[in-house]
């Protein structure tokens, strides 16, 4: 089993828990997704302020089984890819 911890900006609290419900995980709580062989913790974090800007930040404690860690990863990576102009 690992733990792996991401940081994240820009993307809605809400927004995150429902693309771990759509890797095939269920909302125990507001906080808390649960998948098979993983489990992700979300917690609201201050905002990011740059100057009169601030952006949601959200921190993710993944806890998955080893041999689920790559793929696992690689499909929220493309699901929270986010391009710019």
């Amino acid at each position: 089993m690992q733990k792996i911890i991401r940081e994240m900006r820009g993307i809605p609290f809400f927004l995150l828990r429902e693309y771990l419900e759509e890797l095939g995980g269920t909302a125990l709580s507001d906080d808390q997704v649960q998948g098979p062989g993983w489990s992700v913790r979300l917690t609201r974090m201050e905002p990011f302020r740059l100057g009169s800007l601030s952006v949601g930040q959200t921190r993710l404690e993944f806890d998955i089984e080893d041999h689920l860690v790559e793929e696992f990863m690689e499909r929220f990576a493309k699901k929270t890819l986010r391009a710019g102009a």
